[in-house]
């Protein structure tokens, strides 16, 4: 007997059209997903979150803990709706509530009648329903979001989706508002620590030039960061003499400030001891060889000005020649450089000048004469030479000379200088 073939079966895959609650559910989602990306501070951002959705949703209420992993805890920080509970209750993870289950379990717990839901910890006597949703960033934990209504299994299934793509939202928006409101706070504490370690830097500078008859006698430091490497310094003796150093500390920065200072501590150490320019750098090196990280090293120039003989003894180690203008006109004095403090053991040779009338010593560092303009063209030692001949010159014209050279470029490295003025 012949059977005629079975009708085949063919299933309809064609999309169905979405109901009108579920396009205005969506475009919720999108609205709100937008408004919360745009947020960085968290507590604006959770104060937002719960209050849109709370109206968006028709909610009673809405709330957002947030993890404290060190303590084990859920913290309330954000509240819309709740008059019993504010911003800082604490739930245990495992032990309270429907969002201390949900912390523990990574998974939603939805309550159609909290009546009948063990976990449920009641707020206000209307709520009937009540969802609570972990936010999660990969397996990291940042929070529970919960939501409840007045009526019974208020939340379909269709817009406990939504929630829950909103959640997704909601926990990169909070994790990264987190980590934005913990890297501003560190780089204020770096700021604050920055302009206190600049205050003290500035501190261990002279506060004023040493007036001394017959000179003139002045120093600048422009450091090219917050904080810098260069230093300088007049140095009183009993006998009215005075110590004049110019020094560059390899390096910018907090590490270069922090080296300065344990070097001026050093040389002030010395000098009253060892009265000779070489004897202080010869014992300065021997100890900055000992004590400094390898690879640091510091240039200087140290003089001894003895105003009766109106003569200048010094030594150099590994910094720029002086500069001095007599009347011979302006020259580099081609003096021995040893090396740069902290490098190896070494000796330092001495040299001895006199400065007649009208004559004018300069120390610098290299971030006087390589100071470029925006040609990129050096200050250079010739336009420091030619500056510090002019009438009236000191160490501020110097650096206000560099400055205007520079065009608004400013210094690339701190720049430091140190003029002696004899007068006529």
């Amino acid at each position: 007997m012949a059977t005629s073939p079975r009708p085949e079966v063919v299933e309809d895959f064609s999309p169905r059209p979405l109901r009108a609650s579920q396009v205005d559910d969506l475009q919720r989602l999108q609205k709100a997903a937008r408004k919360i990306a745009s947020i960085l501070d968290l507590d604006q951002l959770i104060d937002q979150v719960v209050n849109d959705i709370a109206h968006s949703f028709g909610c009673l209420e809405a709330n957002i803990y947030l993890h404290d992993e060190g303590r084990g805890e859920m913290v309330l920080a954000g509240v819309h709706g709740c008059s019993l509970y504010c911003k800082g209750q604490r739930l245990k993870i495992g032990k309270e509530g429907m969002v201390g289950y949900v912390a523990s379990t990574g998974q939603m717990r939805y309550a159609p009648d909290v009546r009948k839901d063990e976990y449920y910890i009641a707020c206000e006597d209307s709520t009937l329903s009540e969802v609570a949703i972990p936010l999660h960033v990969g397996k990291k934990l940042v929070g529970v979001f919960t939501a409840s209504h007045p009526d019974l299994d208020a939340f379909p299934r269709e817009q406990l989706r939504i929630l829950q793509a909103l959640c997704d939202y909601v926990a990169v928006a909070i994790n990264n508002a987190h980590r934005f409101q913990s890297e501003r706070s560190q780089r204020e504490a770096m700021s604050r620590e920055v302009q206190e370690a600049r205050a003290i830097q500035q501190a261990l500078l002279p506060k004023s030039s040493p007036f001394i008859p017959g000179f003139t006698i002045s120093g600048l430091s422009v450091p090219a960061r917050a904080m810098g490497g260069d230093w300088y310094d007049f140095i009183p003796f009993s006998d009215g003499r005075w110590g004049l150093v110019l020094a560059d500390v390899s390096g910018k920065g907090a590490a270069a400030a922090l080296l300065m200072s344990a070097t001026r501590g050093m040389l002030r150490s010395l000098v009253e001891a060892h009265c000779s320019p070489a004897e202080v750098l010869t014992k300065l090196n021997c100890l900055m060889t000992d004590d400094f990280p390898a690879g640091r090293f510091v240039t200087m120039v140290y003089a001894v000005l003895d105003p009766a003989a109106r003569t200048v003894s010094f030594a150099n180690a590994g910094h720029l020649h002086p500069l001095l203008i007599d009347s011979d006109g302006p020259r580099f004095l081609d003096v021995e450089r040893g090396l740069p403090l902290g490098l190896s053991s070494g000796d330092y040779s001495e040299s001895h000048i006199s400065l007649a009338e009208g004559a004018r010593l300069v120390f610098y560092s290299d971030g006087i004469t390589e100071a470029v303009n925006a040609n990129e063209e050096e200050y250079g030692l010739g336009r420091l030479a030619a500056h510090a001949a002019q009438s009236g010159s000191s160490a501020l014209t110097i650096a206000d000379d560099v400055r205007a050279f520079a065009d608004g470029a400013g210094v690339r490295d701190d720049a430091s200088v140190v003029f002696v003025g004899v007068g006529r």
